[in-house]
């Protein structure tokens, strides 16, 4: 099978299918918007903190085997910084991440008849709201839909969210552009689906968001990989419980929930420290909670340097995929408390590696994060039952999964 496969922006699994499927020889074409070679040497020359953007965009690929759109993303990202924010909002904007995502997908649907016959490409590789052209053109050409869904579907997602706002009223301001998608967007991602084939998904969450007239499609779920460990470090017992909330300030990752259940616990053991990008004002979250410490994004390895300094990681999402950074805090020593709609529940062997606990539960996490204030030693343990659990999950067991499951099916 030789693919052709897309993706806006790259990210860490977009890098790890490159590399997989490479070494399978079956990646016909890796098309993106902003991409650099890792041998190229102009960024060199740029100043560090381009370098460090450009860094994000480096693949292990050849020039000839990478196809580049670069300019409305190259918009996206530059425009705010001068002050357009208006050509960046959700959906209306002209350099918006979906019109980026539309541009690409329109893009790659004109020119796949021609590079599919000169490529001899199988199948097209494609992601939610960058797919849909891509697989009306697929379609005629007979070739196969790959359809990779990182996160849950939008009926699930939207429908959750809809009820946050009810339950949570104060916290509506957070739950983002999900909710407000157009009917536009929503037909796109039905069609999506409609017309895939495959449909990758990262967990059991995503997969049991599909509607049922989907699941009869082949569909391959596979997690996504960890970062490389690092020893856990054993903190004082006497000092404060860490706790670590990490992701976008918002409902839909529990952040309201988690505030409500630290209210139950006796603030003179635990702190909580809360890092990401700000969905409210400051302020907003300090009426909610004031005793956090806040800590802003940072580059990936100063990330992993906080989670060394915590205890316990807690994520008590309403909707997700499959969130990275429940890994990456196992793999630095951090024991979880999730909830099954992070799409970690394989993550998770109860009392060893951490613990479960209902969505919408303040209670509940509190009762955990409270086991582990009363159990620091046990909790060290935990930690460490964590990490080596976390090791298991390699990104190239990520990709090399979704080749095997590929090249099994005949479509």
């Amino acid at each position: 099978m030789r693919i052709l496969l897309s993706h806006p922006t790259g990210n860490q699994f977009v890098r790890a299918l490159i590399t997989s499927f490479q070494d399978a020889g079956m990646l016909a074409r890796f098309v993106t918007t902003v991409a650099v070679t890792e041998n190229a040497y102009w960024p060199k020359m740029l100043p560090a903190k381009l370098r460090e953007e450009l860094r994000r965009r480096t693949f292990s690929l050849p020039a000839d085997q990478m196809m580049r759109r670069p300019l409305l993303e190259i918009a996206r990202n530059l425009l705010p910084k001068i002050g357009f924010h208006a050509a960046v909002r959700h959906e209306a904007g002209f350099a918006s991440l979906d019109r980026v995502y539309w541009d690409l997908d329109k893009a790659i649907a004109g020119s796949l008849k021609k590079i599919s016959k000169r490529l001899d490409i199988d199948a097209v590789y494609a992601y939610e709201d960058g797919a849909l052209e891509t697989f009306i053109q697929a379609k005629k050409l007979g070739l196969t839909c790959i359809y990779d869904l990182p996160i849950a579907y939008w009926e699930t997602g939207r429908k959750l969210m809809q009820e946050e706002a009810l339950r949570l009223p104060p916290w509506s301001v957070t739950l983002g552009g999900g909710v407000a998608d157009s009917e536009h967007k929503l037909k796109r991602k039905i069609k999506e689906l409609e017309l895939a084939d495959v449909v990758v998904v990262p967990g059991k969450f995503v997969k049991d968001s599909l509607p049922v007239w989907a699941r009869g499609k082949k569909i391959i779920l596979a997690p996504f990989g960890s970062p490389e460990s690092s020893k856990p470090v054993r903190k004082n017992a006497s000092e404060p419980l860490r706790v670590l909330f990490a992701g976008s300030l918002g409902q839909r990752k529990g952040l309201g929930d988690l505030f409500a259940a630290m209210k139950f616990l006796d603030p003179k053991r635990i702190e909580l420290i809360i890092m990401g990008g700000l969905l409210a004002p400051l302020e907003f979250y300090k009426r909610e909670f004031a005793d956090f410490i806040y800590e802003k994004g940072r580059p990936h390895d100063q990330v992993l340097e906080l989670m060394r300094s915590c205890d316990v990681f807690c994520l008590p999402s309403i909707v997700e995929g499959r969130a990275l950074v429940m890994q990456e805090a196992m793999s630095q020593g951090l024991p979880l408390v999730i909830t099954p709609n992070t799409g970690g529940d394989d993550l998770v062997i109860e009392g060893e590696t951490g613990f479960m606990v209902p969505v919408r539960s303040p209670e509940k996490i509190a009762e955990k994060l409270n086991w582990f204030i009363e159990n620091r030693e046990a909790a060290f343990i935990m930690g460490q039952r964590a990490t080596a659990h976390a090791a298991k999950y390699t990104w190239k067991g990520y990709g090399d999964l979704i080749v095997k499951e590929l090249t099994s099916i005949h479509v």
